[in-house]
């Protein structure tokens, strides 16, 4: 096999990996907090929402360490103990205890840092700046094919049901934890690449043969990515960056924790309520696979750069906005187990839920793909610590929005969101420019992007 046919190879096994792993996790998510409202009277006294927000401020703190843990242990191995977190995550809902809850919330935070870093570390390492686009498109098409695959089962096997018995529960979680363990397993399936350069190396051609597997060089390589990781978050480009990443951490609550929340408390749906959460995601799903195809593997046609897919990204999320606030109770975040009955400015429909659902997901894709790519683009010699930090701003916001979902009505939730997004997508299209005037002072076609 080639070297570039070895490269796409691995971009292709590092989405199937992650396909398997969040269609676990996302279905999850996506579930939690439904199924904790079914046990609240019982022992467990957990949140969802609660979880989520301590998941999120934990991958934001270990954001700060996780390039050094990546370049002491390398990326292959960083999935795959993180995938066993994971895993250990959703099997706790198979018997959940209010402690042991919390705690794996704490674990798979760490596990995520380390997880996203890698990720990113491996996308750019098998990519270049000509096929950087193409790669971030099928790795983020791949990885939300999870997003269709859990929610299908959660559609048919909840319809009709306004109650999760301990039986439906514990079928649905063993077989998201085995479905988590064949992801990490998959891992292992990525192949070497000789010219890696390992996070913080800063000219890896220059070693010993030999001394690069020492634990001083090691070492060295792990102090060199946390200083890379601090200069970097006040690089003007990285800090520009971080509002269009806040605003993805935000949005990322919304649709993968409080929307699917929302639709299941709405009583006007009747006996679909439940299965409607899985219908949902499907949706979501499909948005996100459209859009990683299109702006991604399409993305070397485009004459204009990364520019008008974030424009379609903030015009699809603000309708996507507009339609929700219309459709949804205000009190459909925060309803008691009974759920609500109030109606907004409509009454509740479940075309129109799932619209949104789709353009939710859709709008997330344009967002997400450009930010990986003009990522991989800017910091191709940085990757890890850029893409850590990408995850340590995202993930702050997300557990702030998820600890704010348990008391704002879905009307502030959403006049949030749209603020941060307007301000978010103004500043991406700043960092675009200046990287495409750079791009054509080195002679270069930007569009190839």
């Amino acid at each position: 096999m080639s070297s570039e046919g070895k490269k796409l190879f691995n971009i292709i096994i590092l989405g199937v990996s992650f396909m398997f792993i969040f269609t676990a996790f996302q279905t999850c998510g996506n579930i939690a907090q439904t199924v904790i409202t079914n046990l609240n009277n019982t022992d467990f006294h957990g949140s969802g929402y609660t979880s989520m927000s301590i998941i999120y401020g934990v991958l934001s703190a270990s954001n700060l360490i996780s390039p050094s843990v990546v370049a002491i242990v390398g990326p292959q191995f960083c999935m795959v103990v993180s995938g066993i977190f994971y895993s250990l995550y959703i099997a706790v809902f198979i018997q959940p205890t209010t402690w042991a809850f919390y705690t794996a919330s704490v674990f798979i935070g760490i596990a995520a840092a380390v997880l996203w870093t890698a990720q990113g570390n491996c996308l750019t390492v098998n990519s270049d700046e000509n096929t950087i686009g193409r790669n971030s498109g099928v790795f983020w098409a791949l990885l939300q094919f999870s997003l269709f695959f859990g929610n299908l089962y959660i559609y048919f096997a909840w319809r009709g049901k306004t109650h999760i018995s301990e039986s439906d529960r514990r079928t649905v979680f063993i077989a998201l934890t085995v479905i988590s363990l064949v992801g990490t397993v998959l891992f292992f399936l990525i192949r070497k690449q000789e010219d890696t350069k390992a996070p913080g190396d800063e000219d890896s051609t220059n070693e010993i043969p030999g001394e690069s597997s020492s634990a001083r060089n090691k070492m060295m390589r792990a102090v060199a990515a946390f200083k890379k990781s601090i200069t970097l978050s006040f690089t003007k480009e990285m800090m520009l960056l971080s509002v269009t990443t806040a605003y993805t951490g935000l949005e990322l609550t919304f649709f993968s924790g409080v929307y699917g929340t929302c639709i299941g408390a709405v009583n006007r749906f009747g006996s679909e309520e439940k299965s409607l959460i899985g219908l949902s995601g499907i949706f979501i799903g499909v948005g996100e696979i459209l859009g990683g195809g299109i702006f991604g593997l399409l993305s070397k046609n485009s004459r204009f750069g990364r520019n008008p897919v974030v424009m379609l990204g903030i015009l699809v999320h603000f309708v996507a906005f507009y339609l929700i606030f219309f459709n949804m109770p205000n009190d459909a975040p925060i309803a008691p187990m009974e759920g609500t009955d109030q109606v907004a400015y409509m009454i509740p429909s479940k075309e129109v839920a799932m619209l949104c659902s789709f353009l939710l997901g859709l709008g997330d894709s344009c967002f997400n793909t450009q930010l990986l790519s003009i990522l991989g683009f800017l910091y191709s010699e940085d990757s890890a610590p850029a893409f850590a930090i990408f995850k340590f701003v995202q993930s702050i916001c997300a557990a702030v929005a998820y600890f704010y979902s348990n008391y704002f009505l879905l009307q502030w939730q959403l006049l949030i969101m749209v603020v941060v997004g307007f301000f978010g997508t103004i500043t991406f299209f700043t960092v675009e420019w200046e990287a495409a005037a750079a791009q054509a002072a080195r002679g270069s076609d930007y569009s190839s992007i």
